[in-house]
């Protein structure tokens, strides 16, 4: 449920937010300590994979998470490539996230590896909130061996700046009444939601800092982004942030994707993979208790050009069947014609809790056969029943990190 206190002004940084430092790298290099120190990534050695995380070491060279692995070793001939273990980074991330509420019950993980946290209720234990983020990267690091940066404010938007300019393996504490100071310097860039196309828009009108972006007219800022990012940008730029840390939440969305190890237009086989990524989505919105009203798909040809489609259903849904033949509708909407893909995902967005109002639904056949499958599943394990369709195996399919439910 949400903290009572996140939606009063408060007078001292009490929200952190916690971010562990290439943490993917890190974790491997706890079993390769003879690596510290060299530019290192975890990523498959294969011409199609994409970087899932980089050493500080490698960052230095241009190296960045998701891209391309190719590409990283053109910047940086002599890096270090170990393959991903997510089952490790797992456990890893079970850890770290058992040692934050060793000092609050109010911790809300954002991934596998970043938090917030809310300390309002916990300073009369363990000091100021300055001296709480010490302690519990102290805590994680002689229990894990892992590096963790804290940004502490009084708003979770700051506070998540401030742990980036933290980083690597620091605290920033930006105090409430300093916040504006803070931000206002920060380039557009910085803020939520601000991506290149926006950013353009914004320095199109000479918007090119986030105190640009709070003096500016909201009716002007909503000509330029539109009403809803106009408002809640401009409220951002002003230090206003009224969200409460969670414990408790519904994702946003749930989606797999899978980048092919060479591009393919064979309808069978893509068909295929949109089964598979519609059956894993379907099992974590059952398993979630919740329902999507959304379906979309994402499609990245072989010039990387990228497109997405969406559409809203009738009613909301945790159907497989269901979720498949949307995005089947959605892909052959796109007359692809065998253009070769190199990327393909499925997406449920727009998520609430399952069991509405609706007193009778179309999939209720496919739901129960989804329930079916998903008992068999619970006793036997994943292969324990899987779609005929799905036998023939993947073919050379690179599993990318979206393949991993973050946190699970």
């Amino acid at each position: 449920m949400p903290a009572d206190s996140g939606s009063q002004t408060r007078d001292s940084a009490t929200i952190l937010h916690v971010d562990m430092d290439s943490f993917f790298v890190s974790v491997e290099l706890l079993d390769r300590p003879e690596l510290r120190g060299l530019p290192v990534a975890a990523a498959h050695d294969t011409g199609r994979s994409v970087v899932s995380s980089a050493s500080y070491e490698a960052r230095r060279f241009g190296v960045r998470s998701a891209m391309p692995v190719a590409r990283a070793k053109q910047l940086c001939p002599q890096l270090v490539l170990v393959p991903p273990t997510f089952e490790k980074y797992r456990r890893a991330s079970r850890q770290v996230m058992a040692i934050f509420e060793e000092f609050t019950p109010l911790v809300e993980p954002l991934s596998i590896d970043e938090a917030f946290l809310d300390v309002a209720g916990s300073v009369r234990l363990f000091g100021p909130p300055a001296e709480i983020a010490r302690r519990l990267r102290e805590r994680v690091r002689e229990r894990t061996g892992l590096p963790a940066s804290v940004g502490l404010a009084g708003t979770k938007f700051v506070a998540k700046l401030a742990s980036q300019r933290a980083k690597p393996d620091g605290v920033l504490e930006v105090p409430p009444q300093r916040t504006l100071e803070f931000l206002h310097p920060l380039p557009v860039e910085a803020m939520w939601g601000v991506g290149a196309a926006t950013a353009r828009a914004l320095h199109s009108r000479a918007i090119r800092t986030v105190a640009d972006l709070a003096r500016e007219p909201l009716p002007s800022l909503e000509r330029i982004v539109g009403g809803a990012s106009a408002r809640r940008l401009h409220e951002l730029a002003n230090g206003r942030d009224a969200r409460a840390v969670e414990t408790t939440r519904i994702e946003k969305s749930i989606g797999h994707e899978e980048t092919f190890a060479s591009d393919t237009g064979d309808p069978v086989v893509l068909r295929r993979e949109l089964l598979r990524l519609a059956s894993r989505t379907g099992e974590r919105l059952r398993a979630a208790g919740i329902e999507a009203r959304t379906v979309s798909i994402k499609v990245r040809w072989e010039n990387f050009d990228t497109v997405t489609r969406s559409r809203t259903l009738s009613e909301p849904t945790n159907a497989s069947r269901r979720i498949y033949r949307t995005a089947t509708e959605l892909f052959d909407a796109l007359g692809a014609d065998g253009r070769p893909v190199r990327l393909i995902g499925v997406r449920a967005e727009q998520l609430q809790r399952a069991g509405g109002d609706a007193l009778w639904s179309e999939d209720e056949d496919w739901r129960a056969v989804d329930e079916a499958v998903d008992e068999v599943r619970g006793r036997f394990g994943a292969a324990g029943v899987t779609p005929a369709s799905l036998l023939t195996g993947r073919g050379p399919v690179v599993d990318p990190r979206s393949l991993e439910a973050p946190g699970a």
